[in-house]
């Protein structure tokens, strides 16, 4: 058969296209080297509990028409996200709030939590931050660093905060209220359905094949034109170089307890705590199960063959981007799209705004 599209990845990014296009009469096949549709947002029932198997996803954002867009697939819940770290034997709510501070100082006012936060800035004597450390410590003062930032970010990055660059850290949000919510978009939820759900009926109109790896099934594969959200370097043979990631495992365990953390998602910040964060998940849907999946997350550097999530976004990196950008440009039978195909950290709304843009450009609606 001849396609209009070749779809590699049925990730949110390449599943959004497929429903378009599809809708609009075109052809589409859709295929993933891994078994299973949905990607990194693939949620996986067991007895009940949607498991995020590839971490949380929570979507959340501030746009009314990407909010109405992806409604349409599933309805929400509404659960906020409201995150904990845990440092030693001390419990703190995130983002850096004044129950934060109230706990961290004993204080009750903002006017205090802003004193406090101040003297710490202006004792560092800190001018311009020369890496990441700095950086922190110009922001948040020495304390908030000490305890939720500077142990989880060397476990995140694999190396000390003074051996990274001071622009990966470029705002650290101070909230001076006594609010938990982790987002400020308008619009927040868990789908009750589950993400794989929505991915299989935005899918339902195209062919999809899985287990398929692109580079062996494409000369098998008739299409006018691909749309890849793999990775851009891995398509070009790594003819530049070799684009750097963060990668994460994931332990996961059936405990037979109702209630095993009392929330989704525990950061866990000291530096001797091997992994950055326990997710609870069952607490997503706010489950009554006499039993709980917890997941425990371990950051990693990136190698060939393990599974990319976290761009190192720094110069070098960006630089050799440009490069594999240019190279695609010139190529009109192909278009990167997704985390993966234009090296970018994307939230699942501007995901799908960029899939929708898309369309637009392809003259799909």
């Amino acid at each position: 058969m001849k396609y209009d599209y070749l779809i590699v990845g049925a990730g949110l990014f390449g599943a959004v296209f497929a429903y378009e296009a599809s809708k609009a009469g075109r052809k589409c096949v859709v295929i993933d080297k891994r078994p299973h549709i949905a990607g990194n947002i693939y949620t996986e029932d067991n007895d009940g509990i949607k498991v995020h198997k590839y971490g949380a996803h929570i979507f959340h954002t501030s746009d009314k028409k990407i909010w109405d867009y992806v409604n349409q697939f599933s309805e929400f819940n509404n659960y906020i996200n409201s995150p904990v770290a845990v440092y030693n034997d001390e419990l703190y709510n995130l983002p850096f709030n004044m129950n934060t501070f109230s706990k961290m100082w004993g204080i009750k006012t903002p006017d205090e939590a802003k004193r406090i936060i101040e003297e710490q800035i202006s004792g560092s004597g800190i001018g311009e931050p020369q890496n990441l450390e700095e950086q922190a410590l110009k922001l948040v003062g020495r304390d908030v660093y000490e305890k939720l930032v500077k142990g989880y970010t060397q476990k995140q990055w694999g190396r000390e905060c003074k051996e990274l660059p001071a622009f990966i850290i470029k705002r650290l949000p101070l909230r001076f209220t006594y609010d938990n919510n982790y987002f400020n978009d308008r619009y927040q939820g868990i789908p009750v359905e589950g993400y794989t759900a929505i991915v299989e009926k935005m899918l339902k109109g195209s062919e999809v094949m899985l287990s398929t790896d692109y580079f062996d099934a494409r000369d098998s594969i008739d299409a006018s034109k691909v749309i890849y959200t793999g990775m851009i370097d891995e398509y070009y043979g790594y003819k530049f170089g070799v684009l750097e990631y963060r990668s994460v495992r994931f332990e996961t365990e059936r405990l037979e307890t109702g209630n095993y953390q009392g929330n989704a998602v525990v950061n866990y910040t000291s530096a001797d705590v091997p992994y950055t964060r326990i997710i609870e998940h069952k607490h997503f849907e706010f489950g009554t199960q006499p039993f709980t999946i917890i997941s425990r997350e371990y950051s990693s550097e990136w190698e060939k063959g393990s599974e990319p999530y976290y761009p190192i976004n720094n110069e070098k990196n960006n630089q050799l981007y440009e490069k594999y950008k240019k190279l695609s440009e010139e190529d009109n039978n192909i278009i990167f799209g997704g985390r993966l195909g234009q090296y970018k950290y994307y939230d699942m709304d501007k995901v799908i705004d960029a899939a929708l843009g898309l369309c637009r450009l392809e003259n799909i609606f």
